[in-house]
Parts: structure tokens; sequence; C-alpha cells
């Protein structure tokens, strides 16, 4: 896969050419308090394909300067997700493990008269911000002397006050039209055991300040984040100058990647798993990378999506159907096609003999490397509900119905001669006939079928779970409240059979079911109780 022409493909192409970098080094920075959705792929993809174009690499860091949200096991849920995209960073490494030099940096600012120890609170802080058309007011204890900020900077590291007591804010200018320019904090106190750090610290670096600081120490040539960074930008350069750092990154800009009736929000997905909408982070109706990974989503269709949407200095939204044709365009040849039956009636052929026949069929005739397998066929056999109609049909329907033929796939025409029902007036099975000489392969063309249905043979079918999925949002109108949007729904259980090769099947392992759609074994399935998901329909039919 290349990553087509872009605006940020054609800044590295010049900043080569003119020699302002000798190579490509970009970073993926996620913070670890969240599982990564289908709209951090877009970031994953363009640093790493970018980088790899210009024979350039990757690090992963991890953005850990917010102890109080982040968690290991966020960690390596990430690493995973960045493995299973088919990405190896060239560094793995963590915020944290820069706290002594950011410290250090931040001890400069002080020294350099552009940082002070500030005891507003944080809503003070706010206040005296100002507004987007009025001036902010400097804090009382802007002037500190640059011996009396040392210290309290010093007591700040060494736990000597609470939790929000202080902060140390840079000093740049409370009047600057731009509101980030205003004496932002870069250091707080937080009292909490950090993931990797323990309890050696209790100040930590605000992501404005350690972010460029350690794309700088990284070599980080372009540094690439989401367009809500844009008004950032100058205080990464303004951190990035007063720092004295020797290498200059240069922070750009692109669009969000937003998918209709998919939630892209970590906030609110947290809010779904703890709220138990959802039966975890892995579910598979959710757009996390693990969710999709579950539900069957192939790794080379996530990255072949992002790369069909491009990329641009605005935000933008793709239909849901765009990720879907990715995935069929992916497995189409790929994957083993088989049969199951989701709402299965039962078939009973009156004038076929008492024992099973042996169907020898090829798993995908367009890619002969999956092999083949024995379909069974026998006097009972299970079909689906609605592929038979009880009124008489229309012209247009082209499958059973009392006193027509129709081919049962690779085996012989049918005639449905008879109704069971049960006590309740429902389905109990179908009475047919079939006609000897019209097995599949003999050549017999001497009268046309209704049609065409696939079938389970009832001895040798095994009993399955199958899982059916929507949206999880009937619409994108993000002014409604998100549990107001939610899908009813959004997932459907049936119990149906399917045929007897699919018996060995592994966690994770995807399929086409003819005429039902692609499925991948759950995680929970196994022998005996066997479970499939199905990841997409084989057209879009959702409304």
């Amino acid at each position: 896969m290349e990553i087509q022409s872009n605006f940020i493909k054609t800044i590295m192409e010049e900043d080569i050419k003119n020699k302002k970098v000798d190579g490509i080094i970009t970073r993926f920075p996620p913070e670890p308090n969240a599982y990564l959705h289908i709209g951090h792929a877009r970031a994953i993809v363009t640093n790493f394909e970018l980088a790899r174009q210009f024979d350039g690499y990757t690090n992963l860091r991890f953005d850990d300067t917010n102890p109080v949200k982040e968690d290991s096991s966020f960690v390596d849920a990430i690493k995973e997700d960045i493995k299973w995209l088919g990405y190896t960073p060239n560094n793995i490494l963590f915020g944290s493990d820069y706290f002594e030099q950011t410290y250090e940096l931040a001890v400069r600012l002080i020294q350099k008269g552009v940082a002070y120890v500030c005891d507003l609170s944080q809503e003070q802080v706010s206040s005296y911000r100002g507004t987007l058309t009025e001036p902010g007011k400097e804090s009382p204890y802007r002037n500190r002397s640059v011996e009396e900020n040392l210290l309290l900077f010093k007591q700040m590291r060494d736990g000597k006050f609470k939790d929000g007591e202080k902060t140390l804010r840079a000093k740049i200018d409370m009047s600057s039209p731009n509101i980030n320019l205003r004496d932002p904090v870069i250091y707080r106190i937080i009292h909490i055991t950090h993931h990797n750090t323990g309890d050696k610290w209790c100040i930590y670096p605000m992501y404005d300040f350690a972010h460029p600081l350690q794309d700088s120490i990284e070599g980080v040539t372009h540094s690439l984040c989401s367009l809500e960074y844009v008004d950032h930008r100058v205080l990464y350069d303004w951190f990035v100058e007063q720092c004295e750092m020797p290498h200059i990154p240069h922070q750009y800009e692109f669009g969000r990647l937003n998918i209709t009736n998919t939630i892209m929000s970590k906030r609110y997905l947290k809010q779904l798993v703890e709220k138990g909408v959802v039966k975890g982070y892995d579910d598979p109706r959710m757009p996390t990378l693990a969710g999709l990974r579950r539900r069957g989503y192939t790794s080379d269709s996530i990255k072949s999506f992002i790369l069909s949407t491009g990329l641009s200095r605005i935000n933008s939204t793709v239909s849901s159907e765009m990720l879907e044709n990715s995935l069929r365009n992916d497995l189409v040849g790929k994957t083993k096609r088989v049969y199951a039956i989701l709402d299965p009636i039962k078939l009973i052929i009156t004038n076929y003999p008492d024992q099973t026949e042996a169907i020898d069929l090829e798993y995908n005739p367009e890619n002969l490397e999956l092999g083949s397998r024995i379909l069974p066929f026998g006097k009972e056999v299970y079909i689906e509900r609605t592929d038979f109609i009880e009124e008489k049909p229309n012209k247009h329907w082209k499958r059973l119905s009392l006193g027509i033929e129709v081919r049962l796939m690779h085996a012989y025409f049918i005639k449905c001669n008879e109704v069971i029902y049960n006590e309740d007036g429902s389905i109990k099975e179908l009475l047919a006939t079939y006609d000897v000489l019209t097995k599949s392969g003999s050549g017999f063309n001497e009268r046309k079928p209704n049609g065409n249905i696939h079938f389970v043979e009832a001895k040798t079918a095994l009993p399955a779970t199958f899982n059916l999925f929507e949206p999880l949002m009937v619409d994108s109108d993000s002014d409604r409240d998100m549990m107001e949007r939610l899908n009813p729904n959004s997932w459907k259980t049936v119990q149906g059979f399917i045929e007897p090769s699919v018996g060995n099947t592994f966690k994770g392992e995807r399929f086409q079911f003819v005429r039902e759609g692609y499925f991948a074994t759950d995680y929970d399935s196994k022998e005996g109780n066997l479970i499939f998901n199905r990841i997409v329909e084989l057209k879009s039919s959702y409304n």
C-alpha cells in the first residue's frame, strides 16, 4: 500500500529536496488512558506509511504525563493494536522516560525569567485568562524572583504542597490574541502512583510543554497531529526556542476523520463500557481496533480504508459503508465459502434413500489454494426459513414454494409438496421430492429451476450461534444525547447450523457464509459451542 499525494507528503518531499532534513522521523504519541479506535488509525497509518516511504522511521511514544487516567493495561492494548496493523515502531518510549530532562528544562525557563510558580487555583487561572475579545489579567505571583521560583519549584517536586496548591506557568503574554499563550500551566501537582515511575514524582508536565521537548530529544522531523492543535503550534515553537533545544522539530496538523453512525470519542466509548451498554472495549460493535479485530476486520482493510480517505487540512466525514466495502474487497478472495443456516427450517426429501451422499467442493473457486471439503447431502436438510414462502409467489420470487422447483446448491432439483405445521400454526417442516437426474454437474438442462438455495445436511450439521450486528448509533446527530442515539437492535443472536467442515475452526478465522455475509469465529467459540460474528453483509442493507 502506498500513501497517495497529500500536503504533508509534499512538505516532506520539499524538506528533503531542500536539505532541510536528512531523513524523515515521525512519532505516534497516544495517551495510555483508553483503547484506540478507528479514528486513531488515521494517525497511525499516516505516521508509519509516510516515514516508510521516505526510508525513515516512526517511534511509539506513550504520552503518560497524566497518571490519573493512565494504566499499563492500556499500554499493552495499544502495543497490540499497532502490531496487528502491521507496524513495528523503531523505538517504544514513554513521556515519563524524559521526566528528569523535562524538569531540568523547566528549571532553565525559571532561570531565564520566563516561568514562575503560581498559587492561583485552577478556577482562578481560568478566570484570569480572559476571553477571545478581552485580554487576560496577570497573576499576582507573576513577578516572583528567580530565586523564589526555583525554591518553590523544588519544594513542589519534593512533595511539600497539596494537589492544585501551586502550578508552574510559562510567562508569555496575557494579552495575546491566542489564549494558549496567556501564561499556560506547564507543571501541576498530582500525588498519585504512576504506572511507569511509581511514586518517584508528584509533579507532572503538561502535554503542551512536554510534547515538543520530547519530539526534539528524539529527533522527530515532522510532528503530525490533529487539527485542534493548530492554535497550539506557536506554543510548541515557543517552548522549543526558549528551552534552547538543539534539534528543532516542526508541527503539522491534519483533519480528523469521522465515520457516520460511529462513535469517535474515547470519553463516550469509556462511558458505554462503564454503563454496561457494551461488553467491553473489544465488544464486536465497538469502533475500537480491539473490537473491530474481534468482529473479524482485517488490518489490510483498515489500512486500505484510511489511505482511500486521503489526508487534508479540514475535518471530514465519510460513510461507514466505505469502511465495509474496504473489508469486502479484502476478503472476497481470501476466505473459505461455506454453508450456514441462520434461521433453519427442516426439509425432508421423501423419495431420497436413507443414506448420506458426499459432495466434493472447492472452498473458493477464486482461490484454489484454500483447498476443498466434503459437503454431506441426505434425506433431511435444513434450509433458510426466508427461502420458503407459503402463499402463491409472484413472478419475481426465485426461491422455494409449494409446487415450485428449485436447486439445492451443488445437489439436486427439489419440489416442495407439503407443509407440516406445529400446533401453534408455525411451520414444523417441509416435505419435498428430488429428481435424481438433476445432480449438479451432470449436464442436465431440460428445465430451469426457480432459483438456487443453500442447505446443510441435518444429521451432520453442527449447531452454532450467530451474532448479527448493526451500528451502535442510529444516526450521527451530535446535538442529541449519545444514549438517545443508540440502536436497540445493534446486537441480535440467532441459533442455527453450519456444515461440518467448519468444526475445527480457530479464533478469528474468517468465512464467507454463502448468501449470508462474512463471518469470523468469536474468541469464546469452542468445540461444542461454536460462535460466529457477522463482520459484514455481502452488500450494504442497513438503513
